[in-house]
């Protein structure tokens, strides 16, 4: 399991949760229930970064949990 924040929330417009990862900017996930929406960002953060690595671009370390003003 990867260590980034995921924010998880929902979404009328979707009518599913969404799970953000707010350090891997466009990297989202969606799912029925939050604990899917969960297991669905983790599919995607490896994806995410697959693809970073294949283009060259820096994968950030996860930072835990960020503070927001």
């Amino acid at each position: 399991m990867y260590k980034y924040e995921v924010i998880i929330y929902w979404s009328e417009e979707d009518s599913a949760f969404l799970a953000e990862v707010p350090e891997l900017p466009g990297c989202m996930a969606d799912g029925p229930t939050q604990e899917e929406a969960l297991r669905n960002s983790q599919t995607v953060i490896a994806e995410w970064i697959k693809t970073a690595k294949a283009i060259k671009r820096p994968v950030p370390k996860p930072k835990g949990k960020l503070q927001y003003a």
